[in-house]
């Protein structure tokens, strides 16, 4: 009995320390929780952000995709521009003869070209004489006396026809302008 009582006793001098060291093994496991939970919710923001930069990207890049379709025939549209020129010339020239059937035939084979480069996006410019210029859509060639005040800062002549594609301008109209 005695022995029974030694060991009782150890037993409740032992059992405050068992507490504390139960507590702290708990302290320990909510800590433990706590800071994995807490990696947990920094993985899912890390997860969050690459996610939506990874959208981004797809948008950016398809954005990018749709504007080089649009202007992908550029250079070959660039390179046609002094053809259609030149058709305007022609059709000058050719109105001062008589010749019917040729007007005709460079009339058809010009709307041809037009037709077809209008249908992959290439649009003229309306430049008029009178409108007023503006840097930002005209380039001046040169300044001319304005024949009235009303014609100062205005068109006075087109030299060269402008064009562009979709929104972009592949080349701006070449103006002479009253000063």
């Amino acid at each position: 009995m005695a022995k029974d009582k030694q060991e009782k006793e150890l037993k409740e001098q032992d059992a405050p320390e068992i507490m504390e060291q139960e507590t702290e093994e708990i302290k320990d496991e909510r800590s433990e929780v706590e800071i994995l939970e807490d990696q947990i919710q920094v993985e899912k923001d890390k997860f969050l952000r690459l996610f939506a930069e990874f959208e981004n990207f797809k948008r950016r890049t398809a954005k990018e995709r749709m504007e080089l379709f649009k202007t992908a025939g550029e250079g070959v549209l660039k390179d046609m521009l002094p053809v259609l020129d030149d058709f305007d010339r022609a059709m000058i020239d050719i109105n001062k003869f008589e010749d019917e059937q040729l007007t005709i035939g460079v009339k058809l084979i010009s709307g041809k070209l037009r037709t077809t480069l209008l249908s992959k996006g290439l649009e003229e410019f309306d430049v008029k004489v009178g409108d007023t210029f503006d840097a930002d859509v005209h380039e001046a060639i040169t300044q001319i006396p304005a024949l009235s005040d009303d014609m100062k800062g205005k068109i006075v002549d087109v030299i060269e026809k402008g064009y562009k594609l979709g929104d972009k301008i592949i080349r701006f109209p070449k103006v002479v302008i009253g000063q």
